[in-house]
């Protein structure tokens, strides 16, 4: 095999959106391409799985490092206005209780407004979303307390036999 003129080997890779599987022998000998060929021939054959493990490790290390970063400049912001917190906390404590109580309250009565609001819908035969479930429970509780009913009769009808054999 002759390594100075590219178009004696015998192997070569498509090029990157090409639809064809192989290049033909007459291609342009330029020498930007020859030099790509030559390189491409050199390169290991890797496989998907260990670029993908690259990338990973990559993405990881540049999202390890903005982590890194975000979680210095919290630090180092908080050291410089720790002063000013500390003056202003008869501000922000009574500030905190009372926007935590104010949310609070408006989540349960967002809550409260969506659980009527579907058992509105529920008992008007609106089928929200869920209702299938529901009453699939329903049945299966249903079932089971009848399956329940019939053994215990039969077990108490058994036992006062065995009390009063002869009555």
């Amino acid at each position: 095999m002759d390594r100075t003129n590219p178009s004696s080997q015998t192997q070569h890779r498509p090029i990157y959106g090409s639809t064809t599987n192989q290049r033909s022998n007459n291609t342009i000998n330029h020498p930007i391409a020859s030099l790509l060929r030559q390189l491409q021939s050199h390169v290991p054959n890797y496989s998907g799985q260990s670029f993908g493990f690259l990338a990973l490790f990559i993405s990881g290390g540049i999202l390890l490092l903005l982590t890194g970063i975000t979680v210095t400049a919290f630090v180092l912001g908080f050291i410089a206005f720790l002063p000013l917190i500390i003056i202003s906390s008869p501000i922000w404590i009574p500030l905190f209780f009372l926007v935590t109580g104010f949310l609070s309250f408006a989540g349960f009565l967002f809550g409260t407004a969506a659980v009527v609001s579907w058992t509105y819908r529920y008992y008007k035969g609106m089928h929200p979303v869920g209702s299938d479930q529901v009453d699939y429970a329903r049945s299966r509780i249903y079932d089971t307390a009848a399956h329940v009913k019939d053994y215990a009769g039969g077990y108490f009808h058994g036992k006062v036999k065995d009390a009063a054999p002869g009555a």
